[in-house]
């Protein structure tokens, strides 16, 4: 689907590009390949990417949190859902809870670091 699109966007077909978890099994190099390729394709249409991937999301330009909170007053139990964007240290801090899972350790920080530090080096 990634090589389709590229090829659609290359013909400009599209403006906008949507891939939801194009990387659903994959990881590492795999991974970080697929996060550089929708970067270079981002310089020419948007894109927008859901990921479970630090590799692909440390790639983005702008890093968007799906949270979601059980709504108190409601005798129901019903979730509200709504989205965050992140920058600077919370961004760290998600990419190595994608690391990492709940614990979050210093190793996961470094990773993740390094991982953002690739597209930009000031973090």
């Amino acid at each position: 689907m990634l090589a389709l699109k590229v090829v659609l966007a290359d013909k400009g077909s599209a403006p906008t590009l949507v891939f939801d978890e194009i990387d659903t099994g994959i990881g590492g190099a795999v991974a970080d390949a697929i996060g550089r390729r929708l970067e270079l394709l981002s310089k020419n249409v948007q894109v927008l990417s859901v990921t479970h991937a630090p590799q692909v999301a440390a790639k983005a330009g702008r890093h968007y949190v799906i949270v979601k909170a059980e709504i108190l007053e409601d005798q129901a139990g019903r979730v509200a859902t709504g989205i965050e964007e992140v920058f600077g240290e919370q961004r760290r801090e998600e990419i190595a809870r994608m690391l990492s899972g709940a614990r979050i350790t210093d190793e996961a920080r470094a990773a993740a670091q390094q991982l953002i530090g690739e597209l930009n080096p000031q973090g």
